[in-house]
């Protein structure tokens, strides 16, 4: 071995030594089909807890991505940081809002489809976001659900559902929400508010909702993230439609690690032991995204292990895909996102009602 790292030395001293390529006249063509070739990825967030997602996606400087909030409170819709609003069903809720009748919010998003059609067509992606449970967004989101499938997008629903302590018409509505919408999308991520307290527990209500934000904000940008930026090994578009056109219900899990020897075990153990996950049987997953960021010190070698570490643990005959891109801003740690599709409906609906 002791040959092989000056080769390697010298190698990369020549590369560094290499003069810059110079323009070729061909470049501005290839640029133009470079920049056709982009995918087109619109977040919808719906009523007010898909807009406050679509809020921190905001802040949180999301690139590639269009962002759009709908609701039928006007009040609330000021208040959110977003590249496009739409205001649903004005001549009905006159702004103020669903009162908390997912009916209501249904008919608003019916009659605002014009509005809505506008930021779905031409997408190659759609995320439609919300909280089940309410009024506006329980309703609205299986209706832009169906126009975005209709626009021919890939479509992907990230949902909540709620606290307990929200009561139990708030979850009954949730549970028929969510049915609803699993028929619409090609993909419907659940996350379930009691579940993700277990990762923060004894906060208040209030910042309990500010996590579920971030954790919704997380998950999606590590999608949309592994498709628009580039890394060591690259998850495109249509690796996506792999697993995600007709992926049926989907779970998230997220992990993390800066055990240096030890990183992609204990990362992948911190993912799938996730409160996230609830009590679902992972063996049921039929699909596996896996996307793996660190620092200047992340192997490909590390990142292909996680990858495996999660085929063993779902299906075999499941289908997976992985990437990995290193973060100059990550410092000796290891993160993993994992999304595992094809999970049973009625398991992720006795998890909830389990709590």
């Amino acid at each position: 071995m002791g040959a092989i790292s000056p080769l390697f030395d010298d190698m990369f001293q020549k590369e560094a030594e290499q003069p810059m390529i110079s323009s070729s006249a061909d470049d501005d063509e290839l640029r133009a089909l470079v920049e056709s070739l982009k995918i087109k990825i619109a977040i919808i967030g719906c009523g007010g807890g898909g807009s406050n997602t679509v809020r921190r996606m905001y802040q949180a400087g999301v690139d590639g991505v269009k962002l759009v909030a709908c609701n039928t409170d006007a009040r609330h819709l000021l208040s959110i940081q977003a590249h496009h609003k739409i205001l649903m069903g004005r001549s009905m809720t006159k702004g103020l809002g669903s009162g908390s009748l997912p009916e209501v919010g249904q008919k608003a998003a019916e009659e605002s489809e014009n509005d809505l059609w506008k930021y779905v067509d031409g997408q190659n992606i759609v995320f439609v976001v919300a909280g089940m449970g309410g009024g506006t967004g329980t309703g609205s989101a299986p209706v832009v659900a169906d126009l975005a499938k209709r626009a021919g997008a890939l479509t992907i629903g990230v949902v909540t559902l709620p606290f307990k302590a929200e009561g139990a018409v708030r979850m009954a509505n949730a549970i028929k929400g969510l049915e609803h919408l699993k028929e619409k999308c090609d993909t419907t991520i659940v996350l379930q508010n009691d579940r993700l307290l277990e990762l923060v527990p004894k906060l208040p209500l209030e910042a309990a909702f500010r996590v579920t934000d971030e954790v919704l904000m997380q998950s999606i940008k590590g999608i949309t993230d592994a498709l628009t930026k580039p890394g060591l090994i690259n998850i495109d578009f249509n690796d996506l439609l792999t697993i995600m056109r007709n992926g049926g219900m989907a779970l998230i899990g997220l992990g993390e690690s800066s055990e240096y020897g030890q990183r992609a075990e204990m990362c992948i153990e911190d993912a799938l032991s996730s409160p996230m996950l609830g009590d679902v049987d992972l063996k049921q997953a039929k699909g596996a995204l896996v996307r793996v960021i660190g620092g200047e010190d992340l192997t490909v070698t590390e990142a292909e292990k996680a990858a495996l570490l999660v085929s063993e643990r779902i299906d075999p005959r499941a289908r997976i895909i992985w990437g990995c891109a290193v973060h100059g801003d990550i410092k000796n740690e290891m993160r993993v996102l994992v999304v595992l599709t094809g999970v049973k409906f009625n398991s992720i609906v006795e998890s909830f009602k389990s709590r």
